[in-house]
């Protein structure tokens, strides 16, 4: 069973960072291409950013471009999204995906 736990959203002024964490579990994470999307408030699920399963190759949505990382730890079964710059619109629930699962989210909120 695929097992995604999401981490690090939080509250954060506008300008402010925060590192997301998505533990893995239930596939063979190292060889899964890795989806971060978000949830704002009212709104439908937007796609933020994928890594393929080596790490060598990431995209990214123009409204993140430049100010999000996404990376991944193979060894540890866990996906990341570095945060920098952030923005009022990039409030939202943020999730991780594979295979068609997503986990619970994390919140974040950034407002001053």
């Amino acid at each position: 069973e695929v097992q995604l736990v999401e981490s690090g959203g939080g509250l954060v002024q506008p300008g402010g960072s925060l590192r997301l964490s998505c533990a893995a579990s239930g596939f063979r994470f190292s060889r899964s291409a890795m989806t971060w999307v978000r949830q704002a408030p009212g709104k439908g699920l937007e796609w933020v950013s994928t890594i393929n399963s080596g790490g060598g190759s990431t995209n990214y949505a123009d409204s993140v471009k430049g100010r999000f990382t996404i990376s991944r730890d193979n060894a540890k079964n866990t996906l990341f999204l570095q945060m920098n710059s952030l923005k009022p619109e990039d409030t939202a629930i943020y999730y991780c995906t594979v295979q068609g699962t997503r986990g619970q989210g994390t919140q974040v909120t950034v407002s001053s």
